[in-house]
């Protein structure tokens, strides 16, 4: 059984944004890494790029598969998890606490094109 936050956004491709203020954290869900496996490496953007809703703002590499990151939002890179680096399977431990990128929110109206925890809970089945 997959962790799954409420008060979170998620997308279809298995990606969620928490919010605070005009900032979004995003990272993979738990679901996502336990499909994934072992994450050995992830590629993140430059802090101050732009990344888009719907586009690929990076990649997590693990010893199974290759998976590109989808952005659920719009905005700018003000920080990236420089842990991840280091050390990726953070990802693996906790993919919550573990975020990839912290953006800000060019505009919040997309979240609403995103689920809520019940209604990403029923897309993976759970």
């Amino acid at each position: 059984m997959s962790k799954i936050i409420d008060g979170l956004y998620y997308s279809e491709s298995h990606e969620y944004v928490k919010v605070e203020g005009d900032f979004g954290f995003i990272g993979i869900t738990d679901y996502a890494q336990h499909e994934l496996g072992n994450v050995v490496y992830v590629d993140m953007p430059e802090v101050d790029d732009e990344v888009t809703a719907g586009e690929e703002f990076g990649a997590v590499e693990s010893v199974k598969a290759a998976s590109d990151l989808m952005c659920p939002v719009s905005g700018t890179v003000v920080e990236v998890n420089e842990a991840l680096e280091d050390e990726p399977g953070l990802i693996n431990k906790d993919a919550f606490e573990n975020w990839i990128i912290k953006v800000e929110l060019s505009d919040k109206s997309e979240l609403e094109g995103l689920m809520d925890a019940a209604a990403y809970k029923a897309m993976i089945g759970e």
